[in-house]
């Protein structure tokens, strides 16, 4: 029996079961059993089970854990059920814990049919699962804040500051560029149409009015998604891949508390201080403008200053907060779902770009026709 080499039968258990019986010491320097015809036999036979049987198995090591892996991986991807009988304990517990974790499996997009990936039934679907997990993610967050402002959470404010160090000045120079370019686009669309009725002046009610109620902070929040909505799903994926997530929760430390609750009160305070930056910058973008159509800075905010209403900076400031919270949401959930090395760390950050962008210009149409219903 010791010299035996690794070897095993196929019997019929019943019609619809067959039993693989191992036989032989299934240990290094053996030759391996022949996979490939087990797999013959078995496409042959087209059983609903398989159990697998080792009461005749002499000794063993990772040979015999690799057999039945690739034995459970055959079975699950032809929809055999798979079971053990009369295997060594240590056995079953390598096989279990080799098969607890479900193997990556690269979908070629290409091969799918275009009405396969256009179905509107798995588009909902998908949308479900997302709204549920996203909802979910809000909910911790919740009770998080809400242990944060009783005092008992673990979030330290040297972190708030560096987020917010990292969101805001960091920041400047992008919103800085994009606020101006804004506001002389703004401007030189308004005086295209304006010009035609001698109303040039109105140019300085459509940029300030424009970059106050929509696009100061739409623009804001777009390019936050892109800079700090990823660097947030960056950061937390890294942590993810290293197991830094595992160990804070191993050593009673919640994640949302100490990872996710500073990143998102820091977008909450930055995001309406760079919006109002934004606004400033714009209005300053459609002066260049306007002076090049012969409106002196004067009058220009002269005009300002009469269009100017609380109100438009109110509404503005408001979607600043709500996308603000958006935004942190999408990044810090990409990156504490994500999976584990770079592939999965590179997904996560474009899923939370994609998955901001979606709910702001989703939440921008809502709050926009809540507004207009309010006559605001």
């Amino acid at each position: 029996m010791s010299q035996q080499a690794p070897e095993f039968q196929l019997d019929e258990d019943s019609p619809q079961a067959i039993v693989l019986q191992l036989r032989g010491n299934w240990v290094q320097g053996q030759q391996m059993a022949d996979f490939e015809a087990l797999r013959a036999e078995l496409v042959a036979a087209a059983p609903l089970k398989l159990i697998v049987d080792g009461s005749e198995l002499g000794r063993w090591d990772s040979l015999l854990v690799a057999f039945l892996l690739k034995c459970f991986n055959h079975c699950r991807a032809e929809g055999i059920a798979f079971e053990q009988r009369k295997l060594p304990d240590s056995a079953n517990s390598l096989l279990q814990l080799a098969t607890a974790v479900p193997a990556h499996e690269r979908h070629n997009e290409s091969r799918q049919a275009l009405l396969t990936r256009l179905n509107p039934l798995r588009m909902l679907r998908n949308l479900g699962h997302e709204l549920a997990g996203s909802m979910a993610f809000i909910g911790d967050l919740v009770i998080a804040l809400l242990r944060l402002i009783m005092g008992k959470s673990n979030t330290r404010l040297s972190d708030f500051r560096d987020f917010c160090f990292q969101t805001g000045p960091d920041a400047l120079a992008i919103i800085s560029l994009t606020s101006v370019l804004v506001g002389m686009i703004l401007a030189y669309l308004g005086a295209v149409q304006l010009k035609m009725f001698g109303a040039e002046i109105y140019v300085a009610d459509l940029v300030l009015i424009g970059m106050l109620r929509e696009m100061g902070v739409l623009m804001t929040a777009v390019v936050m998604a892109g800079r700090t909505g990823a660097a947030y799903a960056a950061q937390l994926g890294t942590m993810q891949t290293n197991e830094e997530i595992d160990a804070i929760t191993t050593m009673g430390v919640s994640p949302m508390e100490f990872l996710v609750v500073p990143r998102v009160l820091a977008l909450l305070v930055m995001l309406p201080l760079l919006t109002i930056y934004a606004d400033l910058l714009g209005v300053i973008g459609g002066t260049i403008v306007a002076g090049g159509m012969g409106i002196g800075w004067l009058q220009y905010f002269s005009q300002i200053e009469q269009a100017f209403s609380s109100t438009h900076f109110l509404v503005g400031l408001s979607k600043s907060f709500v996308f603000a919270v958006l935004i942190a949401v999408a990044g810090c959930r990409s990156g504490i779902q994500s999976g584990r090395g770079s592939a999965a760390v590179g997904n996560a950050a474009t899923e939370a770009v994609v998955t901001a962008l979606v709910y702001l210009i989703v939440a921008d149409a809502a709050i926009n026709i809540i507004f207009q219903q309010l006559e605001i």
